[in-house]
């Protein structure tokens, strides 16, 4: 007897009586499957037909896959090259990961405008509005910086851009960023910025020949410690935050790295980067948009009722110090993953040496403004966040010739500028 779902297949397609022809069914079925060389031929036009469909459903997978690629093709490696030309006696070909980021749109600017080649690599990610993400990809394509949307953690396009370029500097600033968003999404962190980071290693110390990398740490990684300012010798295995722990674990990473396969690497511990272009969920950019809204500010003070300081740095004095690592970076000692001699390992700060209270900021944003704030002050929660920073620079200004310029007045002015430029001010009201 057949199952009832055998039985299901004979149903009228309209409802109403029916005669069960289930037992003349059976005898025909007998009589077709009799002999056995009849069931071999059905055998082999089941398999043969087994064999197309499977074949034609290949076909269907990679043509759509070939479709929604997001890499890959003729006209995706002409624009490859066409970014990475070197326009300079001398230049460099550098591969900027987190281009349509912050201080990633600058880098790759200053370096396409002294006439070094540049391929961007971006993910576009959603931690904050894309659509800014978006503008500076446009503003990167306005002079011929073609930004690849991609993942850094995807190893075979990684391989793909080494195979079509061969890139003199890398300059990895692709990174979770933000030290409160650890507490919600974890897992982001250690995507980003320890597999990331080992993938991106991987690529470099196969190509050929490996590039000279010049990454971003933080200063962050110097967590509860109390000793002021932060040197680059004074201990980091105090990290209050997850993403803290995450650059320290890129340091150590990337030491391994170089002193196994022979990368040229230089970290960078940025000290509270802000400018035009910033990111919206950095203070001073949160602040800016609220004071312009009406809506109220919450400032974090520390224990005893301290005010906390930052080391606030100008994104042109950044770049600076990104350009000057470049242009310091020693090549790498391997060839495909061997090394053949000790390689240059280098670690910066980078900041600005002039801690400045938050509630001092909130009052520069309101001269430039001309909005008075309204502020809710409340004791600074168990959330990774730090007191203070205080940059010691002086390895820097010995090594790279680093020499910050902006102080927070300037460049507070510049930002709220951009801002209201970008944003739209009229008659005392945000436009957005």
């Amino acid at each position: 007897m057949p199952s009832m779902s055998e039985q299901e297949l004979f149903l009228p397609s309209t409802p109403g009586k029916f005669k069960d022809k289930s037992h003349s069914m059976h005898r025909q079925f007998h009589r077709c499957f009799a002999s056995t060389s009849t069931l071999f031929l059905w055998a082999l036009f089941l398999v043969a037909l087994t064999a197309a469909y499977l074949s034609f459903q290949s076909f269907v997978d990679s043509g759509s896959k070939y479709l929604t690629t997001a890499w890959g093709g003729i006209h995706w490696e002409k624009k490859v090259r066409a970014s990475a030309q070197i326009h300079r006696e001398n230049g460099f070909s550098v591969l900027v990961t987190g281009a349509a980021g912050f201080v990633g749109t600058h880098v790759s600017l200053a370096l396409k405008k002294r006439g070094d080649g540049v391929v961007g690599l971006d993910n576009f990610n959603n931690y904050y509005d894309p659509s800014l993400k978006k503008a500076r990809k446009n503003l990167l394509n306005s002079h011929n910086i073609f930004i690849v949307e991609g993942d850094v953690n995807d190893a075979r396009m990684l391989a793909k851009l080494f195979e079509i370029v061969q890139f003199t500097h890398v300059m990895h600033l692709a990174a979770q960023a933000g030290v409160r968003y650890a507490m919600e999404n974890p897992h982001s962190y250690v995507h980003s910025n320890i597999a990331g980071l080992v993938t991106l290693l991987e690529a470099c110390k196969s190509a050929v020949p490996q590039p000279a990398i010049v990454w971003a740490s933080s200063s962050s990684v110097y967590g509860l410690n109390e000793k002021v300012p932060f040197s680059e010798l004074d201990r980091t295995d105090k990290p209050a935050s997850l993403y803290a722990a995450t650059k320290k674990a890129g340091e150590e990473i990337t030491h391994t790295y170089n002193h196994i396969y022979g990368l040229s690497i230089t970290g960078l511990r940025f000290f509270t980067v802000y400018g035009p272009w910033g990111r919206p969920d950095m203070a001073y950019f949160s602040f800016t948009r609220n004071i312009l809204r009406g809506k109220p500010i919450t400032i974090y003070r520390g224990k005893n009722r301290v005010d906390l300081a930052r080391d606030f740095t100008y994104i042109d004095d950044i770049v600076k110090g990104c350009v000057a690592s470049l242009d310091t970076a020693k090549k790498s000692t391997g060839s495909g993953g061997k090394k053949r001699g000790p390689a240059q390992y280098r670690i910066f700060n980078l900041g600005n040496t002039s801690p400045v209270t938050v509630p001092m900021m909130v009052g520069i944003l309101e001269k430039h403004l001309k909005v008075k704030a309204k502020k809710n002050v409340v004791d600074m929660p168990g959330n990774g966040d730090v007191p203070f920073t205080h940059a010691n620079i002086s390895f820097a200004r010995r090594e790279l010739g680093y020499k910050p310029t902006t102080d927070l007045q300037t460049g507070l002015k510049k930002f709220v500028k951009w801002y209201l430029s970008y944003y739209g001010y009229n008659h005392g009201k945000a436009v957005k």
